[in-house]
């Protein structure tokens, strides 16, 4: 299975690593900004596949083919799908964050003891799942699903994320958010219209 695109943050960034606000990464950012996209809540973890076949999940893997999971993060996946199959033939694939205690500095803000997986994306085959689907298989999987804050404008997601936001896991401002446009777009290289920003991005050092 594929590994999970990498999403595009909105702007660019100038010598000093800093955003540049309104100057956008990709056009089509720039032609979308006030269309209506869905935002979801960005959980600051470790991305990770889990595959499944008609025999049930063949491989836990990470953003890449070559990445490591941590052990204690293993026996967590092995125990939420151990023994869950598909309804179907085709090959699956789970796109999510492991995330808590040990993973990132602020994983204790979710978990303080433990951790856990959380799911954004489905791929069926060369299907993408809509928002609906996704959130019937983390039902049937008993599994999390990431959270929808809201929607609106690329400059809506910008003012809620500058100002922060309470995340949907504690009393703590959310890492950011990733938006999508409420109907799922790709551009001509056939890659999805998807884009992503930061808390920290907005607050100053010093």
């Amino acid at each position: 299975m594929i590994e999970y695109p990498k999403i595009q943050t909105l702007f660019k960034r100038d010598t000093n690593g800093r955003i540049i606000e309104g100057d956008f990464t990709l056009p089509e950012f720039e032609y979308l900004k006030d269309n209506i996209w869905v935002f979801t809540e960005k959980v600051d973890g470790t991305n990770i596949r889990v595959m499944f076949n008609n025999q049930g999940v063949f491989a836990y893997k990470g953003r890449t083919d070559n990445s490591q999971i941590p052990v204690f993060l293993r026996d967590k996946l092995e125990k939420l799908f151990q023994g869950k199959k598909l309804p179907n033939q085709q090959e699956m694939c789970l796109y999510g964050e492991g995330y808590g205690a040990r993973i990132q500095k602020s994983g204790e803000n979710y978990i303080r003891d433990g951790v856990d997986f959380v799911l954004f994306d489905v791929r069926v085959a060369d299907l993408w799942l809509m928002r609906e689907d996704v959130e019937e298989i983390a039902s049937a999987f008993g599994i999390k699903v990431v959270p929808i804050i809201g929607e609106g404008t690329l400059t809506d997601m910008v003012e809620i994320v500058k100002k922060g936001f309470k995340s949907q896991w504690g009393d703590f401002i959310a890492e950011g958010i990733v938006a999508r446009p409420k109907v799922e777009l790709q551009n001509r290289c056939f890659e999805r219209i998807i884009t992503k920003i930061k808390h920290k991005d907005f607050v100053k050092e010093g």
